[in-house]
């Protein structure tokens, strides 16, 4: 796919991270650009930064997602790339030691359904949407209409304890990518997901130096966390080559991680 002007693009949680850096490559391509992300301050701000626009997105509200699209088309026209980057989620085991009781506490079931909603539900609702208008569109060189890249995690391979939400649910996204490609294939719509490792967003980031350093050091090559620009690259990437299809990528050094 030609990245230029006369491109839209939609990129969840593109107020930060991973999401933020996506956006600034798309827009220094030229590409009209609208940030979904609920930080509101972060998300004006670098929406102003990239000529962009910012709209107040619920990514786990089907409504607010609908609303997303309508504003952001009705600003930039339809759009043919979506880079989905936003999640929600919680943490547990399935049964961790509780010491005042001496038995077993069990991650409720309503947690591990808030993740799934917040991770999977939410990229197949972004991805559906992008789609549904993405067909509507005019086609380009091999009969391409649009390109959706999803996020998953290398923990989608390489779950670790306490991660039984967070895992399963990004394996899922990874299992969203081939079906949904052949779903999409006669319409010349594309989809692919990225698997990022241990990345420097603002959460890591901020993270104690002791445990940082200690991420930096199980990376096989090179010893650092990832940069958010590293993942951008590979993003847009998979818009621009249009053989790039049904794949679940890992950007992560090498990296596989341990249990725990």
């Amino acid at each position: 796919m030609k990245i230029d002007s006369t491109v839209s693009a939609v990129v969840t949680g593109g107020a930060s991270g991973l999401g933020r850096a996506t956006a600034e490559a798309l827009a220094a391509s030229g590409v009209k650009v609208a940030i979904f992300d609920i930080n509101d301050a972060l998300g004006e701000e670098v929406a102003a930064s990239i000529g962009g626009l910012f709209v107040h997105v619920d990514i786990t509200d089907e409504q607010s997602v609908l609303d997303g699209y309508a504003r952001a088309r009705a600003a930039h026209g339809q759009e043919r790339v979506c880079v989905h980057c936003a999640m929600t989620s919680r943490r547990g085991k399935t049964l961790a030691y509780d010491k005042e009781s001496g038995g077993y506490r069990r991650t409720p079931t309503a947690d591990y359904a808030f993740g799934v909603e917040g991770i999977l539900t939410a990229s197949y609702r972004v991805a559906s949407i992008a789609a549904e208008g993405m067909a509507s569109l005019p086609e380009m060189e091999d009969g391409e209409r649009g390109a959706i890249v999803l996020t998953a995690s290398v923990a989608a391979q390489d779950g670790q304890i306490g991660q039984v939400i967070y895992g399963s649910a990004k394996a899922g996204v990874n299992g969203l990518v081939l079906p949904m490609a052949r779903d999409l294939m006669d319409l010349g719509i594309r989809v692919n997901s990225i698997m990022p490792g241990v990345f420097g967003t603002p959460l890591l980031n901020n993270m104690n130096p002791k445990v940082k350093e200690s991420l930096e050091a199980s990376v096989p090559f090179p010893k650092r966390l990832g940069k958010a620009e590293e993942y951008a690259s590979l993003a847009m990437e998979m818009v621009r080559n249009t053989y790039f299809n049904g794949q679940a990528v890992r950007l992560d050094g090498a990296i596989r991680m341990a249990p725990r």
